[in-house]
């Protein structure tokens, strides 16, 4: 008897219909995609494919139920797929369902011990879960079958700095870079954790050395200048509706009570990347009557990408942020709770949602009209020590990470998202706090007692523990091998090492440095 695929792939109309929904999905309609699968895995129900586009289609409508329900028909029906697997442990990952996605990682390795991509996708979701001993396990694993593998080598590098033996993590690296790696992730990788490896060991001018050519390697990879460019186009927009901002126009929105309340008190904690937003949001998720939101990605799939179709490549101006009818914002207000909400089991009653986000503060404007009774926290840092931080990061490459490539972008790139902090700051109309890394990494308990009292509450015990309750969490933030760790000052005037590097290009920094009130010399 023909399996399912078969009698799907003999039946043209069928195909037909199953290429329509693909298309759907890409161009990211994904009701009308829904329809379509769920009419074929009735007839076909066979195909783990079409079980696993159905749960595409459902993330995207925001049915996760649904999508819980299809990942897993697909994750039965390939059971002895490894690579499949390993896509449905990235999608369970994606709805925060962590433990099934152990499980699909688990199961590719079991379906095919011998393949490097489930050994290291393996190994890297118990790095996240900080299991270290069984990260580096499953590398061993794999390098005892392809001992020459240097992606695996490349891994077994990080997770020796990972566990402090850097001094063995440069052997290894520089080892890996000698050997002229044909992969440009294994050359480009190496050489990123060599430049960190070497900041631990407090060689700094050779640490600076490598990073700059690991990104210089990076930028070779994909159209940098036009990413800059675009990126270019969307902050002068932004500028632009900044400038014309008024405090009447914020207090305006903020007085607008037409959409429906939200059921529950919201807080965004943002400010640039790498100024303490993830330590600030675990001391504050502690609290028994707040949720913390790690990263989520609520509102920028729901709001700020749901309204692409209305401003084409470009931020919204003030006209078109004006004109967002009643309704409209009440849909996004909707769709976004429904998002954030992926992850969460159980009551949130009474609780507080603290979304814990850095990049989307540089749409600020969006938030408070979308959101007029944001309450909004944002963390600080000596500018300096953030933009030497974010050099050191190894991102995906977009339009906006592209700017950390050099420390002229990475300075750029602090200057305009702050830039929109201090414009909205200015013009007032809403409830705000600041709260600077180093105060709270020399006091944890005062500066956390002061922000959480400006969320409403009162300082609870457990946010005294709030390290051992992040050892048991999967964090989604790039800092999320840092967590753990007890609070220490190690990071501050971290950018001294890298004086030299940043001189001449200080007197950018110098205004950022005075407004949040931070030494010069």
């Amino acid at each position: 008897m023909p399996s399912d695929l078969v009698k799907l792939q003999r039946s043209p109309r069928d195909v037909a219909r199953w290429q329509q929904a693909q298309q759907h999905v890409v161009a990211e309609r994904h009701g009308q995609a829904l329809a379509s699968y769920g009419d074929l895995v009735k007839r076909f129900p066979g195909v783990g494919q079409l079980w696993f586009e159905l749960g595409l289609a459902a993330t995207g409508e925001l049915e996760f139920n649904l999508a819980l329900d299809a990942f897993s028909r697909a994750e039965g029906l390939a059971s002895n797929d490894s690579s499949f697997q390993v896509l449905l442990g990235q999608q369970f990952h994606r709805l925060r369902r962590l433990d099934r996605a152990r499980a699909c990682f688990e199961r590719a390795v079991q379906a095919d011990p011998a393949s490097v991509h489930a050994r290291l996708s393996l190994a890297a979701w118990y790095e996240r879960e900080r299991r270290l001993a069984e990260a580096s396990g499953s590398v061993e694993a794999c390098l005892a079958q392809h001992p020459k593998n240097l992606q695996a080598l490349c891994v077994k590098a990080l997770l020796l700095h990972r566990t402090q033996r850097n001094t063995e993590a440069e052997t290894l690296l520089r080892d890996l870079i000698q050997r002229d790696p044909p992969a440009p992730d294994v050359k480009i990788s190496s050489r990123h954790w060599l430049g960190v490896v070497l900041d631990q060991l407090g060689q700094y001018p050779e640490a600076l050395h490598w990073l700059q050519e690991s990104k210089s390697l990076l930028r070779q990879t994909a159209n940098v200048a036009k990413m800059e460019q675009d990126y270019d186009q969307a902050d002068r927009r932004r500028r632009e509706l900044l400038a014309a901002l008024t405090p009447e126009r914020l207090r305006n929105w903020r007085t607008d009570s037409s959409a429906p309340g939200l059921p529950n008190p919201l807080v965004l904690l943002g400010g640039h990347p790498r100024s303490g937003t993830t330590l600030l949001e675990q001391i504050l998720g502690a609290h028994p009557a707040i949720r913390a939101f790690d990263e989520s990605e609520a509102f920028v799939q729901e709001v700020w990408q749901r309204l692409a179709p209305m401003r084409g490549a470009r931020p919204l101006t003030l006209a078109e942020l004006d004109v967002l009818e009643t309704a409209q914002r009440s849909r996004l207000r909707e769709r976004y709770l429904k998002s954030l909400r992926r992850e969460v089991e159980g009551d949130l009653t009474g609780r507080l949602l603290l979304d814990k986000n850095p990049s989307p503060t540089a749409a600020l404007p969006l938030w408070l009209r979308v959101f007029p009774e944001l309450k909004v926290i944002i963390a600080l840092r000596d500018p300096r020590d953030v933009v030497i931080s974010c050099f050191f990061q190894n991102l995906m490459l977009t339009p906006t990470n592209a700017n950390f490539l050099t420390l002229e972008r990475t300075i750029k790139h602090y200057a305009d998202l702050m830039d929109v902090w201090l414009r909205v700051r200015e013009l007032g109309g809403f409830e705000w706090i600041e709260s600077r890394y180093e105060d709270l990494v020399k006091d944890t308990e005062a500066e956390g007692r002061r922000v959480t009292e400006f969320c409403g509450l009162p300082w609870d015990i457990a946010q005294a523990s709030h390290r051992e309750a992040a050892r048991h969490k999967v964090l989604f933030a790039p800092t999320f091998s840092d967590v753990a760790q007890p609070v220490h000052q190690r990071a501050v005037g971290r950018w001294q090492h890298y004086a030299e590097a940043l001189a001449p290009l200080q007197e950018r920094l110098a205004g950022y440095c005075k407004k949040f009130g931070y030494q010069l010399a």
